[in-house]
């Protein structure tokens, strides 16, 4: 006879991990699911975010971004380096230890939560009076039982059509971490957040980086007018971005790879690159889930079909995270698995996409909260908006880092704030001020009025949300 749970997740990653600590808190016998292996064939719960996502990218980030100091900044603050050099297997070695402390300490807050954990492919066997039955199949084959479902297997890259992953010369954000040598030439195939991640990571330790992107605008997700500083910011950096590019053949010799395209002028080229990184989004994994075993929906993309609540079609059968509708944020899917877990309870689980932040990690960072300027212009809404640039913040110029600026948009009858937007210094840190603020229906001059340490990068907040009212202090 399985093991009989309240609760089994299928998936380790934000979404799943999160899901099953707080249903075990809930006071629930949960289990978790999770089949991604380290190296050394142990378990590596965390997903795409812990294994080769969001954690993994922003050592890295952090390494060239302290090397590219080193060799461009330190000077400005009279600190002279000598001949300057990378060792990439050593900034790999600390991104891999990085990564393995967090699946421990995964493992570890299963083990205080007493969540029980199966190492191996999670997929439904078939509903009976009991629940749902579930294989797991790992190095010991097993299946267990849960009154209720909560799958959480996340998301896949998205492979050009003809153009598989190798992970050695085509690259998905898996490969992208992995490089060993900084290479010559890297090409990147679409701007968006992996692509310029991963492409800011490798032109930093001196790679040629070029970036082809399909769609005529640059960020198009973004409010347009931070989009543009970014822009013009990561070209000045050295980043060839080409827009509204048609990809053509692309051929792999196992050396190197060749790209044919043709620009937004009709004009053909045919670029030579070390490697390939192919960024055009990710697909929602169901492979091996076997959701046909018990008639579990899945909507014309793949995505597994869920209400409002995350409920698939199928009664105690839930979903979270990349594998259902919404945005494919990590803290996202954290977000669902704490309200299925909470529902599951019969509490009532909270979450307000329309203040999820969106964070690019590059720097200088773009991070936003609600509703862009032509958003609000397409919806007809009459809005205020105020801005205040960072090179008239103390605190950044102390940092030597004046670049970007923060952009309040805020209703222009109530003054309720709609949306922040950030290019710049933290802003990864600072858009959690407007998060704040608009889950609680907060008011530009709400902000305006708050007093903020000086010196510090909140005060370019305060000042963008003073400007909307065209009262800034120190611009």
């Amino acid at each position: 006879m399985s093991k009989q749970f309240d609760v089994v997740v299928i998936g380790g990653g934000p979404g799943g991990y999160i899901a099953a600590i707080r249903a075990a808190q809930l006071g629930f016998s949960t289990a978790c699911i999770d089949a991604w292996t380290n190296e050394k064939g142990g378990p590596a719960p965390g997903g795409t975010c812990t294994n080769v996502g969001c954690i993994p990218s922003k050592a890295l980030l952090q390494s060239s971004e302290h090397f590219e100091h080193a060799g461009h900044a330190f000077a400005d603050h009279g600190i002279q380096v000598g001949e300057l050099n990378i060792d990439v297997a050593k900034m790999l070695g600390r991104k891999n230890t990085i990564v393995k402390q967090n699946n421990d300490g995964i493992i570890y807050l299963f083990k205080k939560n007493k969540v029980s954990f199966f190492h191996g492919l999670g997929s439904f066997v078939k509903a009976d009076a009991a629940g749902y039955e579930i294989k797991v199949a790992g190095k010991v084959e097993e299946t267990i039982t849960g009154k209720h479902i909560i799958v959480a297997t996340g998301s896949n890259a998205r492979a050009l059509p003809g153009t598989p992953f190798d992970e050695q010369i085509v690259l998905s954000n898996e490969g992208a971490l992995n490089i060993t040598e900084v290479p010559k030439k890297l090409g990147v195939i679409g701007a968006g957040v992996i692509g310029l991640e991963m492409g800011s990571v490798w032109r930093r330790l001196g790679a040629d980086v070029t970036v082809l992107e399909a769609l005529p605008t640059f960020l198009g997700a973004v409010d347009e007018q931070i989009a543009k500083e970014a822009h013009k910011l990561f070209v000045k950096q050295g980043l060839s971005i080409n827009l509204g590019v048609k990809i053509g053949e692309i051929a792999n010799s196992g050396k190197d790879v060749s790209v044919a395209y043709t620009d937004d002028k009709g004009v053909e080229h045919k670029a030579v690159f070390d490697k390939l990184i192919i960024s055009i989004g990710r697909t929602p994994n169901t492979n091996g889930l076997n959701a046909e075993a018990v008639g579990l929906a899945l909507d014309e993309r793949g995505f597994v079909a869920v209400d409002g609540d995350c409920k698939t079609n199928l009664p105690n059968v839930w979903a979270v995270g990349d594998v259902v509708r919404g945005p494919m944020l990590a803290h996202k899917a954290e977000e669902e698995g704490v309200a299925v877990a909470e529902r599951i309870a019969g509490q009532h689980g909270h979450v307000n996409f329309n203040t999820i932040p969106w964070v690019i990690y590059t720097s200088p960072e773009i991070a936003w909260v609600g509703r862009t300027e032509q958003q609000l212009k397409a919806d007809g809404v009459a809005y205020k908006a105020g801005t205040f640039p960072f090179m008239a913040n103390g605190r950044a110029r102390a940092l030597g880092d004046t670049s970007g600026m923060v952009k309040f948009l805020a209703d222009a009858s109530t003054d309720e704030i709609l949306g922040v937007h950030i290019v710049g210094p933290m802003a990864s840190e600072l858009i959690s001020e407007a998060v704040v603020a608009m889950e609680f229906r907060a008011s530009s001059e709400d902000i305006a009025r708050i007093c903020h340490a000086h010196p510090s990068l909140s005060e370019a907040t305060k000042e963008a949300a003073l400007a909307v009212d065209k009262r800034s202090l120190n611009f």
